[in-house]
């Protein structure tokens, strides 16, 4: 796999595109271990986004029955399809985050970072059965956090509110062509079964989470403009919102279902739409 890739590299007088967050995963034993995390069948569609060089693509292929691969880079993409002989491949060229998705059942990325917020917000609005996803090791560690954790930020939350996440594997720099400035890791996301999963007002997350060390009730009050909620509005709710729910704990503490309890809460006193 690493002389596949860097054979690649040579052959077309490659230089990776930094705009792009293009960073080549050059282990093989890394790639094997995040196919096996998959647990990949015959039956099985996957779907990655950033195929690279195919080094992934190509493992991916030898185990499922579909790959759809997502890539924005017109270059990488004519390289794919001149050195691999995939029979059950699909490169789809377009911005993952825009794209219309096919349908899939698992995923299997190392990820652009610069996406790593919005493309898992939008893996979380389709259902699968399992990702396996390379992130910035800082960003895995945001999304795993549990309430009261320093890394608990509203990632934590809206991916707690949607799915079981655990951080398997960190992976040194070296692992990647070019080197980048920070170290990664693996996750594995799987998501809840529908009548545990817990949807969320995002304007109120964000809000609540854009003061998150504060308590609920100062962060509201902090916030309450990104809510479309005036000041005079609010100071005429003050009174109420002192019987709120969770009012005065701290944001960063909040679980999901607390989030939920004072969204019904406000929508129950017409504070919020």
């Amino acid at each position: 796999m690493r002389e596949r890739l860097f054979s690649l590299i040579s052959k077309y007088n490659l230089k990776a595109n930094s705009a792009l967050g293009q960073n080549f995963l050059v282990v093989p034993d890394i790639i094997e271990r995040n196919v096996e995390r998959a647990g990949l069948k015959d039956d099985d569609i996957v779907l990655e986004v950033g195929p690279g060089l195919g080094v992934l693509t190509d493992a991916l292929s030898k185990r499922a029955g579909k790959v759809y691969a997502i890539e924005k880079d017109h270059r990488l993409i004519e390289i794919l399809r001149k050195e691999y002989d995939w029979q059950n491949v699909e490169i789809i060229e377009g911005d993952a985050l825009r794209v219309e998705f096919p349908e899939f059942n698992k995923i299997v990325s190392n990820l652009p970072y610069q996406i790593s917020s919005p493309i898992t917000f939008r893996f979380l609005r389709h259902e699968f059965e399992r990702a396996v996803l390379i992130y910035q090791l800082e960003f895995a560690q945001r999304m795993v956090a549990e309430p009261g954790d320093k890394n608990y930020s509203r990632l934590s939350l809206m991916v707690r509110a949607k799915a079981y996440a655990e951080l398997v594997e960190r992976i040194g720099r070296g692992a990647f062509w070019p080197r980048p400035k920070v170290d990664s890791a693996v996750v594995v996301l799987e998501p809840k079964p529908k009548d545990e999963r817990i949807e969320l007002n995002e304007d109120l997350v964000r809000a609540l989470f854009h003061h998150r060390r504060s308590t609920v009730l100062a962060a509201l009050k902090k916030s309450h403009h990104m809510l479309g909620i005036g000041k005079d509005e609010f100071r005429r709710a003050r009174e109420v919102l002192f019987t709120m729910p969770h009012a005065k704990k701290r944001v960063f503490q909040l679980t999901p279902m607390e989030v939920k309890d004072i969204e019904e809460f406000l929508v129950a006193e017409k504070i919020l739409g």
